[in-house]
């Protein structure tokens, strides 16, 4: 990807939209509708790196109800042909088709690497990466277990969304509230992650989400984790101009 002069780079996550419920998760989708707004301007990509919702589940012919706002102005952005790319999160990532077909957005389930400028990124939500994160990795094999979403679609959308709602909230392994500190360098999963990709090949930034904490670290002289924090407790998100990445708040 080469920007054009002017453009940037933007890189958001964790919105977890619907969380606790819609009431109250509606100004923060009305800030973020407004973050995309204020973009749109000078984005040459943005990146959404998972978890925009607190639940999504795509049934063949239903999708969870709401998000009117976050989904039309992801509609105008593609349209005016500004690309989005969108990588599923753990809450997430039951996507099967409809930001495709719709919003003209490509979904990744793993992550990614990109040439931005000449700039290497590696990209991902960052669940089940690491050393560490065990509880999610098991549960996970439950979420992707094509056995287990058969079964959870015979489920009446209703008392599937509202059981899976009820989950992604109160357990704290699917909801992430107990990852939401700093453990320090050595013992960040993410950081050792991205040290062993380093080894493996060279990237200059690795950028994730999941941890709901803005982290910036670097792990070598040429090389940073970055992440992103969220749009709950932080409103922060990544902008890269062409040639330096940049952690940001927004602030309305």
């Amino acid at each position: 990807m080469i920007l054009q002069e002017g453009k940037k780079v933007y890189f958001a996550s964790d919105n977890h939209l619907g969380a606790p419920n819609r009431k109250a998760s509606l100004p923060r989708e009305k800030q973020f509708v407004a973050w995309l707004d204020a973009i749109k301007a000078d984005a040459g990509a943005i990146f959404l790196m998972g978890d925009l919702f607190d639940f999504w589940f795509e049934y063949k012919t239903v999708v969870p109800k709401g998000f009117t706002r976050t989904l039309g102005k992801l509609a105008e952005l593609t349209d005016s042909g500004i690309p989005v790319f969108y990588f599923v999160g753990n809450h997430d990532l039951w996507m099967n088709g409809y930001f495709e077909e719709e919003l003209n957005i490509p979904v990744y389930h793993r992550p990614q690497h990109f040439s931005i400028n000449d700039t290497s990124f590696f990209i991902g939500h960052g669940d089940g990466l690491g050393p560490d994160d065990k509880g999610f990795k098991r549960m996970k094999k439950v979420f992707t277990n094509r056995l287990a979403q058969w079964l959870f679609r015979w489920l009446h959308p209703d008392l599937g969304v509202r059981l899976a709602q009820h989950l992604s909230v109160n357990n704290r392994i699917i909801s992430g509230e107990a990852d939401a500190k700093f453990l320090g360098e050595d013992k960040e999963w993410l950081v050792l992650y991205a040290k062993r990709k380093l080894e493996q090949q060279h990237h200059d930034h690795f950028i994730f989400g999941h941890r709901h904490l803005p982290l910036e670290i670097k792990i070598s002289e040429t090389s940073t984790y970055t992440n992103l924090g969220d749009w709950i407790s932080y409103f922060t998100y990544a902008v890269f101009d062409g040639n330096t990445l940049a952690l940001k708040k927004w602030e309305d």
